[in-house]
């Protein structure tokens, strides 16, 4: 028999054909629930008094009681007249037994064929355990809330691909409930924290996003215009300068947790758009705020994981161990070189040299290569919590100088899994020293082409007012959440994270 060539092949509908077609078939059935008086979106609201988790970790307690639950639903197992389903809430998933005597003939009807996964409804029912051990609600309400018009990702393979987590946020948070969890985890996170300073008696305190010049850290910032001003502004890329401001106002304990913007560089640490936490003690120094900042990561790693001992991507970190080095002892331990025995500035040279490091700084000084010799060998090696102090002043413009050896200042930073989480200070209240810096600091950033960068007058200003001595610190909150959620990247701890716009 000759083949027939004129017979095509069915061609299979493309993804993005299939879900134009469900939302479609969403659309009708959204249709005929309007016609039969039905309209979902005239719901106003639903008597919650209980959630999924509650009921299920304290099921004696509830076992034969009515209850109120409000969410979407995630599953659905159709047994003719009685079928199964699973509801998600704000704490989880909880099944629910449907019966056509329980709801109604038209409303189980309605249940089967114009009701959807991703629907959200109101349930009313008493708790019960099925033969399998399962907690369930045996529903006797069933209440349409809102119709879903678009399908969920299908259950096994859910929502994969990265990018489109990042972008479709919410459709990510209603499919992982690990995500979900990631962020409450975040939000406890920040309450444990403004807890630990509350109780110290620090104030928090808010200060511009707006900023009328380019000032602050050494860090490119974005620039927008203000119409009714007509004047080009700046957005903040530290709350530093506005919040020590206030300590010379009389407000000795502040801290600000504040949205900061930086037009740079994307990775797997760093967002343009981040949170950081910056806290001012006056009477303390470096040291006391050393002091504070160990305490306040146990006492909070405590509180949300419940033990110290917590690990990160696979790597145990004792959180309640904190090691202290001053930057020359680091870059000895694990460079090998003494920053003692470099008499000039060409035997410091020579030593980057010797260790094959090509120094950014054609004639560097000994502290710019004590710098570099500690990016290139010893940030990486600091696995568990480290407090690195005494930096030197070449790239400390802030931090006031050490009284026995000015070549370093009274500044350090700390370090886990071989990242920075946290800078701080013995702050510089001279304001003749603080001038001289920031201008050298200008004129720096201009002769690299950047132009625009200003001297902003108003902090010397309140630094000629006076300044009682101060301890200064600015941490990550996002890199501190990525650490005690077991997070790989700022992306996942950020809601939404900046992404560049698909057309």
């Amino acid at each position: 028999m000759a083949e027939n060539k004129n017979v095509k092949a069915p061609v299979e509908a493309s993804e993005e054909e299939q879900l134009i077609e469900q939302a479609r078939i969403r659309r009708e059935k959204l249709a005929k629930l309007i016609s039969e008086g039905k309209n979902p979106y005239e719901q106003v609201k639903y008597p919650v008094d209980a959630d999924s988790e509650t009921i299920k970790n304290n099921f004696e307690a509830y076992e034969g009681k009515t209850v109120c639950l409000a969410g979407r639903m995630m599953s659905r197992r159709i047994m003719g007249k009685a079928s199964f389903s699973h509801i998600s809430d704000k704490s989880g998933l909880i099944q629910i037994y449907v019966t056509r005597q329980d709801i109604g003939e038209e409303n189980y009807a309605s249940y089967k064929k114009d009701y959807d996964i991703g629907d959200i409804f109101g349930i009313k029912g008493f708790v019960f355990k099925t033969q399998t051990g399962e907690v369930s609600v045996h529903v006797n309400e069933l209440v349409l809330l809102t119709k879903s018009l678009l399908p969920l990702p299908e259950k096994y393979n859910g929502l994969q691909d990265k990018d489109m987590k990042y972008r479709l946020r919410h459709l990510d948070l209603i499919m992982n409930k690990d995500v979900r969890d990631t962020f409450r985890m975040r939000s406890r996170i920040l309450k444990e924290i403004r807890n630990f300073l509350d109780d110290r008696g620090y104030l928090e305190v808010d200060t511009p996003t707006l900023l009328p010049m380019e000032i602050g850290a050494d860090a490119r910032p974005f620039k927008t215009h203000h119409n009714a001003l007509d004047l080009d502004m700046y957005m903040r890329v530290e709350t530093e300068l506005c919040l020590k401001r206030l300590i010379v106002g009389g407000l000795d304990r502040v801290y600000e947790v504040g949205r900061i913007f930086r037009n740079e560089g994307m990775d797997a640490y760093h967002n343009p758009e981040f949170t950081s936490i910056e806290m001012y003690q006056a009477y303390t120094d470096y040291i006391g705020m050393m002091d504070m900042i160990e305490e306040m990561y146990k006492t909070v790693t405590r509180n949300v994981c419940g033990t110290l001992d917590i690990t990160y991507q696979g790597t145990e970190i004792h959180m309640g161990n904190w090691e202290r080095l001053t930057m020359a002892e680091a870059v000895k331990k694990y460079a090998g070189v003494d920053y003692n025995d470099w008499a000039t500035d060409e035997d410091a040279r020579a030593a980057a040299a010797n260790l094959g490091v090509e120094l950014e700084h054609e004639n560097a000084t000994k502290g710019w290569v004590l710098i570099e010799l500690f990016d290139a060998f010893v940030e990486d090696k600091l696995i568990q919590p480290t407090i690195i102090y005494d930096y030197p002043v070449e790239n400390s413009p802030l931090a006031k100088r050490k009284p026995s050896d000015p070549a370093f200042t009274e500044r350090f930073e700390y370090f886990i899994c071989g990242h920075e989480y946290g800078n701080a200070f013995s702050e510089l209240n001279d304001p003749i020293d603080q001038k001289q810096r920031m201008v050298k600091q200008i004129e720096a950033k201009r002769a690299k082409g950047n132009n625009e960068a200003q001297l902003d007058e108003d902090f010397i200003n309140a630094l000629e007012y006076g300044l009682p001595p101060t301890g200064g610190l600015g941490m990550g909150l996002d890199r501190f959440v990525m650490l005690l959620t077991d997070s790989a990247t700022i992306r996942d701890v950020i809601l939404f994270p900046t992404m560049k716009p698909k057309k």
